[in-house]
């Protein structure tokens, strides 16, 4: 299992760790399957997984309290866990010590390796302010109950300068992976942390299992530059390839996932420039397979109707490969009232006009229907 120094102390973290988020369930209910989250651990350990991470409300609350269990049975030296401080559920000074002392009591532990603040953003960093949360964690840190103190996070490469700034943290946990890179701009995050010297604990690297399998195009580019190698692999290799990257978390919930990652880790192969290029074309295929074929040339603008029809599809592209629906609906609104998708009156002028021969009328309707789904 490839492993990394964390910081000059000596300790060597699994460059893979397994997630506590999307254990296995028993069929028909959200209960963990623990007896088959159990072999999930036990594999993943015996092949070399040593970072464990779980939070205070994963699977309604029971992934502490599975994963104490779980690791009770080997030595505590052996193991590094990490938990999360919910901050959402913090509204007092008292909630942030009433919580981390039920997390030490679930994991059955003395003490968390890792510790962050949960899924930091502009509003829970005032939260943090507010109810001296940064002060409170330090102090548990002081006292040796954690090791590491990070955050996971969720905004703007500004927000994020803003938390970097605000304390002298041991890590940070962020969203990326190779469809991310520019979209959600992880590259940018990656960028701030990397130039503060902060190591990044990687959340996604297979975008929830999207990037298992992008498109039949996409797929046959990826398995005929490398047949041996799964579609995930790929995206796995690619965030473990950056050097300023602790450990890579995957939220495995079968055995067959367990090996898969563990192979690609026990043999690692960093990417190689031909790698890059060939994930670079596997992304323009997926792009293509998912969007709309509009190149922006503005052939079709004026509408009569005031919509704003390359804008409407490059909000809707975006939307495609993974950029969210509330995004989407943002950047339509942001064009103005009168110029979203639903104004579309289908009178064909727009397409006798179009290069691409795109069908206007018929993806104005469907994304019209698509905006007006909660």
């Amino acid at each position: 299992m490839l492993k990394r120094e964390y910081k000059n102390t000596g300790d060597q973290i699994s460059v893979l760790g397994l997630g506590c988020m999307r254990l296995p369930k028993i069929e028909g209910s959200e209960t963990i399957d623990r007896a088959e989250a159990q072999k999930i651990v036990d594999l993943a350990y015996e092949r070399g997984v040593n970072y464990f991470d779980t939070a205070y409300r994963y699977h309604e609350g029971d992934s502490e309290l599975f994963i104490g269990e779980a690791l009770k049975k080997y030595p505590r030296e052996s193991f590094h866990l990490a938990t999360k401080m919910p901050m959402w559920m913090v509204n007092s000074p008292e909630d942030t010590k009433r919580i981390f002392e039920d997390q030490l009591s679930r994991c059955q532990v003395e003490y968390f390796d890792f510790y962050l603040c949960h899924a930091m953003n502009a509003t829970y960093l005032e939260t943090m302010k507010k109810h001296g949360v940064y002060e409170y964690l330090m102090e548990e840190k002081k006292a040796g109950r954690i090791r590491h103190l990070g955050f996971s996070f969720h905004d703007s490469p500004e927000v994020l300068r803003q938390i970097v700034e605000y304390g002298e943290w041991d890590f940070a946990q962020i969203q990326l992976n190779y469809l991310d890179w520019e979209l959600q701009n992880a590259k940018s995050q990656y960028e701030i942390l990397t130039e503060h010297g902060i190591p990044v604990v990687v959340m996604e690297p297979v975008r929830g299992g999207a990037l298992a399998s992008l498109c039949e195009e996409s797929d046959r580019i990826l398995k005929e530059a490398r047949p041996d190698h799964s579609i995930a692999s790929w995206a796995v290799r690619y965030v473990a390839s950056l050097p300023n990257v602790m450990t890579v978390l995957s939220g495995m919930s079968t055995l067959q996932q367990v090996e898969d990652n563990t192979a690609t880790m026990i043999g690692f192969e960093p990417l190689t420039d031909k790698d890059r290029e060939t994930i670079a074309a596997a992304l323009e295929a997926y792009r293509k397979n998912k969007t709309i074929p509009c190149t922006g040339c503005r052939y079709c603008m004026d509408c009569p109707f005031g919509v704003d029809i390359p804008g409407v599809f490059k909000a809707y592209n975006t939307f495609a490969i993974g950029g969210g629906k509330d995004r989407m609906r943002n950047e339509i609104a942001a064009f103005g009232e009168g110029h979203g998708p639903d104004q579309c009156k289908s009178c064909g002028k727009c397409m006798k006009l179009c290069p691409q021969k795109i069908q206007i009328p018929d993806r104005m309707k469907e994304i019209a229907e698509l905006l007006a789904q909660k």
